[in-house]
């Protein structure tokens, strides 16, 4: 299946600039996982360059963390116009794609970030059942093995990078939880 062809169709990839990928190691052990590209996303074809992107490098280097480590990605690979939240479609749309990547990846963790992607993995992929899922507030930092067809990773949600840039509070759970992931890399011995 060409993935890239069959996100290319979908209307929001029609109207952005660039299809955002990923960056990041290819090898890594630890993929996080975003929504969808933003607007400097879309202007630089790169996931996480503007400002939960600057925050995002802050926070994973307070834990000694950094793009040689991990890879990081997004559900979606356009922006939705006008940074709305995707719709179901669009989300079905990509989701072969972002499959894609964690065959091709590996990882042994996965962190979602924020509410789209952590009920997207809770939903494993089942895009009609993400509405059944708790949000990130009651499940952020709560580890637990998932499935995504047929691949088996420990899934760690958390918080948004810029959920965190608008809600200080967040700072410490957000904190918190990463020691979550420190412990899993111990754990699995990633590093």
């Amino acid at each position: 299946m060409d993935v890239i062809k069959l996100a290319k169709n979908t209307e929001i990839c029609k109207n952005c600039k660039n299809i955002v990928i990923g960056k990041g190691n290819l090898n890594a052990d630890i993929l996080f996982v975003g929504e969808g590209p933003g607007r400097n996303e879309d202007e630089q074809g790169l996931p996480f360059v503007g400002a939960a992107g600057k925050n995002l490098d802050k926070l994973l280097a307070k834990v000694g963390l950094n793009l040689e480590d991990i890879y990081v990605t997004n559900i979606l690979k356009c922006r939705p116009p006008e940074n709305r939240d995707p719709s179901p479609e669009e989300i079905k749309a990509h989701t072969p794609w972002l499959i894609e990547q964690i065959r091709e990846i590996k990882p042994k963790v996965v962190c979602s970030l924020g509410n789209y992607a952590t009920k997207f993995f809770l939903a494993q992929g089942n895009v009609d059942e993400m509405d059944k899922q708790p949000g990130i507030t009651r499940v952020h930092g709560k580890s637990r093995m998932i499935s995504l067809d047929g691949v088996e990773f420990n899934l760690i949600p958390l918080f948004h990078p810029a959920a965190i840039i608008y809600n200080q509070k967040l700072i410490p759970l957000w904190e918190e939880d990463m020691g979550i992931v420190k412990k899993e890399i111990a754990q699995k011995k990633l590093f």
